[in-house]
């Protein structure tokens, strides 16, 4: 944007946006003007709200409501929005492409209070929940619980839908943040000892279906079922409530190589023995995509590469 001219202007950052090819969202400040954009797909969320008179603007909509703000709308993919004090300016730098919102924005990433394609992320996981309940339930389980935080739309809707008591079976340390983006496998395996604890009175003796969002490297899950059975648990079984995630992000989540994916280097038996958990079932594609997706005829798709191998958007395109 800087190489195209002396000034930052509407113009100069569409040259420079154009030249781009993944997933952005970006918040650009001038001393007058403040510049907003989305990648063509719409890959990251981000969000418009007004506070008084002023635009405010953030990934999550949760975050409107703890400043006061109101939600707007969201930014659409490829849109350049310039805010000034004559207002704010939409322009389409590039043509939009089909919407393909990170699915594990639903899954893990976004708090359970945000919306994301006019979908509430709470009621999206906890239909993802039943969708993996329908799929793949415990017959003779005695009790479901999930791991904290993200897991637990997940799993009162699989309790839902199987018909089971749901109780908090594992407790989280609050002052523990998320091992998933710790820097070391040596970071994430200590953070998980610290993080997460086991209910005694909850699971000792039970047939426990313990929910998971996802499994990526595999460090978490094997901590937990292991807590489980030392607490007492007859039975675990794990229930992740997305589909294997086999395939590395390219678009700026910390899954950059095969080899460090758990599922994508050993079969579902291999990992049931590795977790030493009684079984292991995934949420199908089809059955997140039905939880997920509000209404298909209105571009409201996901990007779930991770999962499916299918990216929205390469290098060569």
């Amino acid at each position: 944007m800087r190489r195209n001219g002396q000034e930052t202007t509407e113009d100069e950052i569409i040259a420079g946006l154009k030249q781009l090819v993944g997933a952005y969202a970006f918040i650009i400040l001038t001393e007058k003007k403040m510049y907003v954009a989305l990648d063509p797909r719409g890959i990251r969320p981000l969000s418009i709200g007004k506070l008084g008179d002023a635009y405010v603007v953030a990934s999550e909509t949760c975050a409107f409501s703890i400043i006061g703000a109101t939600f707007e709308r969201a930014v659409l993919p490829g849109e350049l929005l310039t805010i000034s004090d004559e207002g704010i300016q939409s322009t389409r730098f590039l043509l939009r492409e089909p919407h393909k919102l990170c699915a594990m924005e639903y899954v893990y990433f976004s708090r359970p209070d945000s919306d994301l394609n006019e979908v509430n992320v709470h009621t999206s996981r906890k239909r993802m929940g039943k969708e993996l309940g329908k799929e793949h339930p415990v017959y003779n389980a005695d009790v479901v619980t999930g791991v904290p935080d993200s897991s637990i739309s997940a799993a009162i809707g699989y309790a839902e839908q199987c018909g089971l008591p749901y109780e908090m079976g594992v407790i989280k340390n609050r002052y523990i943040g998320r091992t998933f983006i710790q820097p070391s496998q040596e970071l994430r395996e200590q953070g998980v000892k610290m993080k997460l604890s086991p209910v005694r009175g909850v699971i000792e003796n039970k047939r426990v279906v313990l929910i998971d969002d996802s499994i990526v490297r595999g460090t978490t899950i094997i901590r937990i079922v292991r807590l489980l059975k030392e607490a007492g648990a007859k039975e675990v079984h794990v229930r992740i409530s997305s589909p294997r995630i086999e395939n590395p992000c390219l678009y700026g989540i910390d899954m950059l190589t095969k080899k460090e994916l758990i599922a994508a280097n050993h079969t579902d038996e291999e990992i049931k023995k590795i977790i030493q958990a009684d079984s292991i079932e995934y949420l199908s594609f089809e059955g997140m995509e039905n939880a997920i997706v509000k209404d298909k005829t209105m571009n409201q798709g996901i990007c779930a590469a991770c999962m499916t191998g299918n990216y929205p958007v390469l290098e060569n395109d």
